[in-house]
């Protein structure tokens, strides 16, 4: 990165680890971070909407659509997470492929799928073949966003359906008797009820999803641990800054970074749920109330 680091063999001591700490797959390392968080960030609204969305169909009077919600919730629950990441990631790549097939190659006449081979007309790839490594990495992140979106919305959906049977039915009959019609009972006291019920099974997802974050490297994505395990391994002299095996000390730095991210975390959902508890008929509701008195 700095001109003085051009030549790594003339350097030493603290010189040696400045330009050691600064190289462009360091830089990588650095950016991974807030690919993580990026992760974090735009995982969680969509798991939650994929689980929100279960659980309303879990609750449908209409029959297929209640047959899909517990279906989706059972199946996503009832398989591993590392094979559901490595088997969905690769069928829906591959049906996005056949789906750009049928519509850019109409006139491909070689079988698609030749045994264990799967192959498409160059120009249904996703990305282009020719396209820039960023659109291949945005295109990863997409489907790994999808995947993990898909399975912690599953739990999020028995998370949010059983908090909907927690809130009391005298609620509902109460909002009933005053003439609200069933809308306006689901969205003015039902859903506004259910959160206190189910932040603290949302809470323990929320910790689950950040410890999950290292299987984006199953996904095709460089995540931190990836380039931990990179960085941090024994190099040969075929690298310009060899050294020994440092990865003990990389992964105790991303010790430290799971910690930290659990603990403020933590801080956040508490208050969260304080807030949330405030004037509730609950047990975190009945202790604020006595604090107070």
């Amino acid at each position: 990165m700095f001109s003085s680091c051009a030549d790594p063999s003339t350097l030493q001591g603290l010189n040696w680890l400045l330009c050691y700490l600064t190289t462009g797959k360091h830089l990588d390392f650095y950016f991974s971070f807030l690919t993580v968080l990026t992760l974090l960030a735009v995982t969680a609204p969509t798991a939650l909407a994929f689980g929100f969305g279960g659980a309303m169909m879990s609750r449908s009077h209409i029959l297929p659509l209640r047959i899909i919600g517990k279906g989706y919730t059972a199946m996503v629950r009832g398989v591993p997470d590392i094979v559901f990441f490595l088997f969905f990631v690769i069928a829906l790549d591959q049906g996005i492929e056949w789906l750009m097939h049928q519509v850019r190659c109409p006139d491909w006449t070689d079988p698609i799928r030749n045994g264990l081979e799967f192959r498409v007309c160059p120009e249904a790839k996703v990305p282009q073949n020719a396209s820039a490594q960023v659109w291949h990495s945005a295109y990863g992140f997409v489907l790994a966003v999808v995947t993990f979106a898909l399975v912690f919305g599953a739990f999020a959906a028995n998370v949010i359906y059983g908090a909907m049977q927690a809130v009391p039915r005298a609620q509902l009959e109460t909002a009933e008797a005053y003439g609200m019609n069933a809308r306006q009972v689901f969205r003015r006291v039902l859903v506004p009820q259910m959160w206190v019920y189910a932040l603290p099974g949302l809470s323990n997802l929320w910790m689950i999803l950040i410890k999950a974050t290292p299987l984006l490297f199953l996904l095709g994505v460089q995540d931190i641990v990836y380039w931990a395990r990179e960085l941090g391994g024994a190099k040969t002299s075929a690298y310009a800054y060899p050294h020994p095996d440092w990865r003990l000390y990389y992964f105790l730095f991303l010790l430290v970074f799971y910690l930290c991210m659990t603990r403020v975390s933590e801080l956040v959902l508490t208050r969260i749920q304080n807030r949330l508890s405030l004037g509730q008929a609950t047990a975190s509701g009945e202790a604020q109330r006595k604090a107070a008195t």
